[in-house]
């Protein structure tokens, strides 16, 4: 089974749930008449969004946590969900047992990774994991619990999630898991994430960004090299030359701005025309 996320329940209404929110922090007017206010469209929604957008660039985050999602997550891998449940503030999961669900003629679910594939040993896996099923029925044949023989189980069998997640726990996935040193897979879910989230919400949808996102931090803080090899690094600087640019201002090594500089800024013509024809 391929990896499959589905939206299947939101805040009624995510723009505004977040901007009754943000403006009771910031309004002297008790909630109810704030929405009272929307509802008589004396507050419209351009209003809305133009003002959640001014409280995001101040970082007033607790906001973000009234606004919530719920997805069906299936396909996924037990190596995928190790790393899924160590996301725990702001996230709720239940997930397939594998104490209560015993797979059935010893045959479970699986993905091989296409490097596997790519190496010419995907054969040599999957008979690996036929031997593996095999030996699982033979323990439940002998009596021996599922929650025993799944010691058996390999992190390529797949699993399945019902999650619950606020915004802004969903944000912080992204932050890390889009990011193109994440594993794959975990890439893979969040993009989904945030494809169903774009199709009910595409203004929140937009800040669901790698942490180098313009809406994000707008910057690498990975290793430098790491930040090399990124296939999206030069579109975003890496906080060393942030540093760097820091240092020199900090140490007055700046250039400072000249007498060609002002005329520049004053749209003197000489100065203009000679700058266009280095």
């Amino acid at each position: 089974m391929s990896i499959q996320v589905k939206l299947l329940d939101h805040s009624h209404d995510p723009i505004r749930s977040l901007y009754v929110a943000y403006r009771t922090a910031y309004s002297a007017l008790p909630p109810a008449e704030i929405v009272e206010r929307i509802e008589s469209e004396r507050i419209t929604r351009a209003q809305m969004l133009d003002f959640i957008e001014k409280r995001l660039e101040t970082g007033h985050a607790s906001p973000l946590e009234q606004v919530w999602f719920e997805f069906a997550i299936s396909g996924v891998t037990r190596a995928f969900s190790h790393q899924f449940v160590r996301h725990r503030i702001g996230i709720s999961f239940e997930q397939q047992s594998q104490r209560y669900v015993a797979f059935k003629k010893g045959e479970f679910p699986h993905t091989v990774p296409e490097t596997v594939r790519k190496a010419g040993l995907a054969d040599k896996m999957e008979e690996a994991f036929a031997g593996l099923g095999r030996l699982y029925q033979e323990m439940l044949d002998a009596g021996v619990p599922a929650e025993d023989a799944r010691f058996l189980i390999p992190n390529a069998a797949q699993t399945n999630f019902k999650i619950t997640v606020n915004l802004q726990a969903l944000l912080h996935i992204c932050d890390l898991r889009l990011c193109t040193r994440a594993q794959w897979e975990f890439r893979k879910v969040a993009s989904l994430l945030r494809a169903e989230v774009n199709r009910i919400c595409p203004e929140l949808a937009r800040y669901l960004q790698p942490k180098c996102g313009e809406r994000r931090m707008g910057y690498c803080d990975e290793t430098f090299e790491d930040w090399q090899k990124c296939p999206i690094g030069r579109k975003r600087p890496h906080k060393r030359e942030l540093f760097a640019l820091y240092d020199s201002y900090r140490k007055g090594e700046l250039a400072p701005l000249q007498d060609d500089d002002y005329r520049l800024i004053e749209g003197k013509p000489d100065v203009a025309e000679r700058e266009e024809s280095y």
